[in-house]
């Protein structure tokens, strides 16, 4: 964790706390060791911190590569962001995605790609699949409730609202299991990633 990470950590976490009254619920079963592909349903620009302070440790994050000028150039790499072409995607993000779960990181990814317009669930994209089939890492699932009710898409600013994330316990895909190949396939593999999100539900109040 880099000095810059760990101080925009704290803050977020104090952030969470105070304004958003942020819980992890089943803390117990999130991996905070040894490689892992967070994946988990996307409604807000708040996910990202949300989710990363779930973790005591850094995770790896994504973002669009025209946010890298100026002072984000400096910022987002020290806090272990990758930029991704959203214009003209290629491999070359889920490229870095792989070698960063092969040494052994945790990276966050949303399936969906983007976020949803009325917090409801969507399709997984192919592209997350493709990760899981090339690494075969144990996949963390989470839900984040609330998240759109603080800043929904198309928001300038958060508005104070209770913030849960729902763990889900790890998932392992057999070698048979990921061996697809092709859009097809690696959208079959994205889809079973979305139904473990989709089950996760907050507890009774």
């Amino acid at each position: 964790m880099t000095p810059t990470y760990r101080i925009c950590h704290s803050l977020a976490r104090v952030i969470g706390r105070v304004v958003f009254d942020h819980e992890v619920i089943h803390r117990e079963r999130l991996i905070e060791s040894g490689p892992a592909l967070i994946v988990c349903n996307h409604v807000s620009y708040l996910d990202p911190p949300m989710v990363g302070i779930a973790f005591r440790k850094d995770i790896w994050f994504l973002a669009r590569k025209s946010l890298f000028t100026g002072f984000g150039a400096w910022l987002y790499p020290r806090l272990n962001v990758i930029p991704v072409d959203q214009d003209q995607p290629d491999m070359t993000g889920l490229k870095n995605i792989i070698r960063l779960l092969q040494r052994g990181e945790r990276v966050l990814l949303f399936p969906e790609g983007s976020r949803s317009w009325d917090g409801t669930l969507d399709k997984g994209e192919p592209g997350v699949g493709l990760v899981l089939a090339k690494t075969g890492v144990p996949v963390q699932p989470l839900r984040i409730f609330g998240a759109h009710e603080a800043m929904p898409r198309g928001a300038t600013l958060p508005k104070p609202s209770k913030i849960r994330v729902v763990v889900g316990e790890p998932l392992i895909f057999t070698p048979e299991e990921r061996a697809v190949k092709g859009k097809d396939g690696y959208t079959q593999l994205s889809a079973k990633m979305m139904q473990a999100i989709a089950a996760l539900e907050l507890p009774p109040s």
